[in-house]
């Protein structure tokens, strides 16, 4: 009973990082006007520095990912809650937009720490399967239900806007505390039968099969991002939606990633192929897509835009780290590095993609993710055929 208890509060204290997370996700998107005034800069030097979170991540992420392999898990996960803590404290007391810019590199390091950390330990935990780390997705996703309620709190009774950062810091203040006494499972040593590696065909398979699912982790990123930036104003500018309805469509897309997150728990529970899970998901969700660029019918695009939040942000893109965590079994941490790497690219690089597409319309913007939702088709049903080659099997673990 101590043991499970044990695990049972490791798993608390993991997820209770990926709530903050979730805050610090949107926080400084949520305080973009009291920032202004703090700091005296119109809006646009407050969007630079918030691209330092995506700089932060493309520096650290393979970084972070390759010396957690090396050193402790725990270590990692305490040096991405440091990160977020000074970030914390240190954003609302800043004046200087250097300094700032500093901080907010300091919130993607934390976010690569905490992932090289993270992610590993539940894979770890679980004995290599996935299905925790499919949660992750969820309470992120509390944490940012949360941070704009609080947000609008403090405003609301003209208090000051740093008070949402100061819960931010004292979730992880006391978080910290409760993993103090806490031990990490061991990552254990995996035997790797040597015959498939002296097999130059079986080599260039996985070596082939390694950068499919980097791809992927650019694409299934990329299809999150280029849905979210856009259909709020796709849908009020292009298809004649009302402003609420088409931000109710995000609000819609939202639950459906939550329930699609605990579709996919119970799934991976019963040790359903990571890869079919990849396929129909990506399927289904690059439909909805179709659905949404082509209907003009408010309840249509609500079903499909609910369909999309189920499918693409159900927890895909954690499932297929887990199936690419396995072709690496020694190397859990340097692959997670790798595959958010790639996911790091797609947020910096999105942006400036519809931005440029923008320009001729904001339909030409938003209906350009259909050509990333069938990209992530061919992926992920290459992966899925090469693991039939060369099956991605479920390692034993010494001890």
């Amino acid at each position: 009973m101590k043991a499970i208890s044990s695990r049972h509060r490791l798993s608390f204290s993991l997820y209770l990082n990926y709530v903050v997370h979730g805050f610090g996700l949107l926080i400084l998107a949520q305080n973009m006007s009291q920032l202004t005034k703090a700091w005296n800069v119109p809006l646009s030097v407050v969007s630079y520095v918030i691209s330092g979170v995506g700089i932060g991540r493309l520096i650290a992420y393979l970084i972070t990912g390759y010396l957690s392999d090396k050193l402790s898990r725990k270590f990692f996960v305490y040096l991405g809650m440091a990160c977020y803590f000074a970030f914390a404290v240190g954003i609302p007391f800043s004046k200087s937009i250097p300094l700032s810019y500093f901080f907010t590199i300091l919130a993607g390091v934390a976010n690569s720490a905490l992932d090289a950390g993270t992610y590993t330990t539940f894979v770890e935990m679980a004995k290599g399967n996935g299905r925790y780390n499919v949660l992750i997705k969820a309470v992120a996703s509390l944490g940012e239900f949360i941070i704009p309620l609080l947000v609008s709190f403090f405003a609301s009774v003209n208090a000051w806007f740093g008070w949402s950062f100061m819960i931010m810091a004292a979730l992880l203040l006391i978080n910290a505390i409760l993993l103090l006494p806490l031990k990490f499972p061991d990552p254990k040593r995996v035997n790797v039968k040597k015959e498939e590696n002296k097999s130059k065909k079986s080599f260039g398979l996985k070596a082939v099969t390694s950068i499919l699912f980097a791809i992927y982790g650019y694409l299934s990123m990329a299809l999150m991002i280029w849905y979210t930036q856009w259909i709020t104003l796709f849908g009020h500018k292009t298809a004649g939606f009302t402003l609420i309805q088409s931000h109710f469509l995000l609000s819609l897309y939202s639950i459906g990633s939550i329930a699609g997150v605990m579709l996919l728990f119970y799934l991976l529970g019963r040790n359903i192929s990571e890869t079919v899970v990849m396929i129909v998901m990506d399927v289904f969700a690059t439909l909805a897509m179709l659905v949404l660029i082509l209907s003009r019918n408010v309840l249509i695009s609500e079903i499909a835009s609910f369909i999309f939040g189920f499918t693409a942000a159900s927890g895909v893109m954690q499932t297929a780290l887990t199936a690419f965590m396995r072709l690496y079994p020694n190397n859990r941490g340097f692959v997670t590095g790798i595959f958010y790497f790639f996911g790091a690219i797609a947020s910096f690089t999105v942006p400036i993609i519809t931005g440029h597409l923008s320009s001729f319309s904001i339909e030409a913007a938003f209906a350009s993710d259909i050509v990333i939702g069938i990209v992530a088709v061919v992926v992920s049903l290459l992966i899925s055929l090469f693991e039939k080659i060369q099956p991605i099997t479920k390692p034993e673990i010494k001890g």
